[in-house]
């Protein structure tokens, strides 16, 4: 992963995100992280967490060269957080996010919107980012679990925009990546990021590659290539370069979940990470 990292940089890649499954559970997760930091035109270095083992590792991962942490949090309340993760414990997740901070790791809160649980927390997650100068980034619920998505626990973030611009005054903030940004006033950034109601495709320059070494141009795509059956094969930079090249190339112009091309009961988020 670390030669790939390596090659992609060289063709302008600039931002690298570790996501899982959970990568923290992962044994020499720092020694990794350390790894990529060593690649030359490398500018930002983040992962993506449950944070239930943020705590203990943060020190390591700072000293590592990592910028920043994505914690995934759909819940304030503790009973709630434990049925949401299937068991998790809140004020394990509270406690990485503030030792992640006091390390001085960038800290976002990802927070995925489901009607009757998380979008009754919008104005609690948004002053919990408020007082510890976190972004809050509201995320669509997405079809990437099989048949486990459902309309019914779908909600537009217009919607969400709508009831926050009811008590908060937002004014925009130069988008990041695929995510619309907004600051409040009086202090706190919150962000949207709307894969179902307002597909950002046109202008996502993302490649994923998932937790079984192929290189995706798109979540929601099928379409891969074998990226690790090539290193392991014997293949050199310049045709891993190719490949690269390739799969940008082949990034689709709309969401092809939402536009019938894939099967969204065939879109698994386990089998790709995020």
């Amino acid at each position: 992963m670390v030669r790939f990292s390596r090659v992609a940089v060289g063709l302008g890649v600039r931002r690298i995100k570790v996501t899982g499954g959970e990568p923290l559970v992962r044994r020499g997760v720092v020694d990794f992280i350390a790894s990529l930091r060593g690649i030359d035109g490398l500018e930002d270095l983040s992962i993506t967490t449950n944070g239930v083992f943020l705590s203990g590792l943060a020190g390591e991962l700072k000293r590592s060269g990592l910028d920043g942490v994505n914690v995934s949090l759909d819940s304030l309340d503790p009973e709630r957080y434990r049925v949401i993760t299937r068991g998790g414990d809140l004020g394990k997740v509270i406690e990485g996010i503030d030792k992640a901070l006091g390390e001085g790791l960038r800290v976002k809160i990802n927070t995925v919107i489901l009607s009757g649980l998380s979008d009754s927390e919008v104005f609690r997650l948004i002053e919990f980012g408020r007082v510890r100068g976190i972004e809050v980034r509201f995320i669509e619920f997405m079809p990437l679990c099989g048949g486990g998505w459902r309309r019914d626990a779908f909600i537009p973030l217009l919607d969400i925009r709508r009831r926050i611009e009811e008590r908060y005054r937002l004014f925009p903030l130069k988008s990041e990546g695929v995510a619309s940004r907004y600051g409040i006033e009086g202090g706190g950034v919150i962000g949207f990021i709307t894969p179902v109601s307002e597909p950002f495709c046109s202008g996502c320059s993302r490649l994923r590659l998932t937790a079984r070494g192929t290189l995706r141009p798109c979540l929601f795509s099928s379409l891969e290539v074998d990226i690790f059956g090539l290193l392991r094969g014997g293949a050199s930079d310049g045709e891993i370069e190719e490949v690269i090249r390739r799969v940008v190339y082949m990034k689709p112009r709309w969401n092809p979940v939402l536009s019938g091309v894939e099967d969204p009961k065939k879109v698994f988020i386990r089998n790709i990470g995020g």
